[in-house]
């Protein structure tokens, strides 16, 4: 019998696609380049979601929403912003449908019904945004403006991958608006630290911090600092984004302020923002060939109880008790006490699901005052007494994302490459992959050149990053530190 889901072995990438529709986190949609989040995966992304609102608000943030149509005209204010979207936006023309005169079973654009300007689905909300703020603010007291958006957006890909490249996507997008650039500054880089603390503690992720070069940075950016992370087939994945703006956005919808010095000045701006790209992120670093694996602080449910080999009056009181128990100390549980599969089958669909902890309950169990404890990480399984069981799987579900953790860790620090010249180079990059670390002479044209002959590209200039004397693995020319590169989804 074929295999359900693609080895990684063999294809990776269908391995990937396999997995997230099987496991039931994503489908296509009728609509080309869109796909459905399905509930399994969109309980995923609620806990994501809801952990990082926590920590939005803790960091002094509010939620606000504002229109998904952008008049063309605010969008092309800001210059460097509209060039960087132009090819991705989709674009509203008209407004209204009418029946074919000439096919009374189809609709057509009414060509009256043409709008007098352009209305641009959101590829990014800087343009009207900063048209709002500029009726909010007037003086320092207004300042600072600390606001985030829950929102889709919409960015017109051609080539999609199911959460890692679509049309439309979920996000979470920050903008906020300062007195001086030493407070946006200080936002931009304590938001990359909010976003780099969830990814390693809850994703069980780790994660380079840096800055990225002039070419990779956001159109409408002084600087972009960003986390990169490591997937398992040695190809980084950019987790997230944080920008300062310094004062682009304020000067192109001319936001002013009254200074304390009693002067007009224009406002000093952040954004930064995740996706549900972290979904392809969480699949791609630490599932296997059987199914996903999932850090417990994520996993819909963390623990699954399965009466064995069907549920009984006995067992399902059993399998009750224990659950409250649990319940008790906050962990998810789920019984599965339906008896339309064997426990087999539910074995294997849980494995895929990537439960994190599953109990097996029968009643040779029950008189032994014990049950089956299996982990899904190592798939270690052991009779476990039911006195203090509670407790028990509560520090199991701390060791697995701990565990989780450091596997993905030893995995990325194994994947970072010291290398010297520009034959270490592709020898790296076709071998084992990963992150390389070379130096680069600064050039925006030796960058396109190694992009254009490797496909990889400068995914940061790490953070802290140690000074060295170097040349530029490509020209030779000085160079004062190394860069990571890497290939890149």
């Amino acid at each position: 019998m074929a295999k359900e889901i693609t080895s990684r072995a063999d294809d990776y990438s269908e391995w990937y696609i396999d997995l997230v529709r099987k496991a039931g986190l994503a489908d296509y949609s009728a609509v080309k380049g869109c796909m459905v989040i399905k509930p399994y995966g969109y309980a995923i992304w609620e806990n994501m979601r809801d952990q990082l609102d926590k920590r939005f608000k803790e960091t002094g943030h509010v939620n606000a929403y504002f229109p998904l149509f952008i008049p063309k005209s605010l969008f092309e204010a800001e210059e460097k912003n509209a060039e960087g979207f132009a090819k991705e936006c989709a674009v509203v023309t008209h407004y209204r449908l009418k029946t074919d005169p000439n096919n009374k079973g189809k609709l057509i654009v009414d060509p009256e019904a043409k709008l007098e300007e352009e209305l641009i689905v959101r590829p990014t909300s800087e343009a009207i945004i900063w048209n709002t703020y500029k009726g909010w603010i007037q003086s320092y007291r207004d300042l600072p403006i600390l606001i985030n958006q829950w929102a889709n957006v919409v960015r017109w890909e051609m080539r999609t991958r199911l959460f890692l490249r679509t049309a439309e996507f979920l996000w979470q997008e920050g903008h906020t608006a300062h007195a001086t650039a030493a407070e946006a500054v200080a936002e931009t880089t304590k938001m990359l630290d909010v976003y780099a603390e969830f990814v390693e503690e809850w994703m069980a992720l780790p994660v380079v911090k840096g800055v990225k070069t002039a070419n990779e940075r956001f159109a409408g950016a002084d600087d972009t600092y960003c986390i990169e992370a490591m997937m398992q087939d040695g190809k980084a994945l950019q987790a997230g984004t944080s920008h300062f703006l310094g004062q682009n956005f304020a000067k192109a919808f001319d936001v002013k302020f009254l200074s304390k010095n009693n002067e007009l000045e224009y406002v000093w701006a952040t954004s930064w923002g995740v996706s549900t790209r972290l979904m392809g992120a969480l699949v791609m670093a630490h599932s296997d060939d059987e199914g996903l694996i999932l850090p417990p602080k994520l996993a819909p449910h963390q623990v699954v109880i399965i009466p064995i080999p069907k549920p009984s009056e006995e067992l399902t009181a059993a399998s009750n008790e224990i659950a409250s128990k649990l319940r008790a100390k906050g962990i998810r549980v789920k019984i599965d006490d339906n008896d339309h599969n064997r426990p087999g089958f539910k074995f294997a669909e849980y494995e895929k699901l990537g439960v994190p902890v599953r109990l097996g309950i029968g009643a040779r169990d029950l008189a032994n005052n014990s049950v089956e404890v299996a982990r899904r990480d190592t798939k270690e399984k052991k009779n476990v007494p039911l006195e203090g069981l509670d407790q028990y799987i509560e520090d199991l579900l701390a060791e697995i994302q701990q565990n989780i953790y450091n596997k993905a860790k030893e995995y990325q620090q194994s994947h970072i490459t010291e290398v010297n010249s520009w034959e270490e180079f592709i020898e790296v990059l076709d071998g084992k992959g990963g992150f390389v670390s070379a130096h680069w002479d600064g050039s925006s044209e030796t960058e396109d050149i190694i992009k254009e002959e490797t496909k990889a590209t400068i995914r940061c200039i790490p953070l802290n990053n140690k000074l060295e004397d170097g040349k530029c693995i490509r020209t030779g020319n000085p160079s004062k530190q190394r860069v990571l590169f890497a290939r890149a989804y």
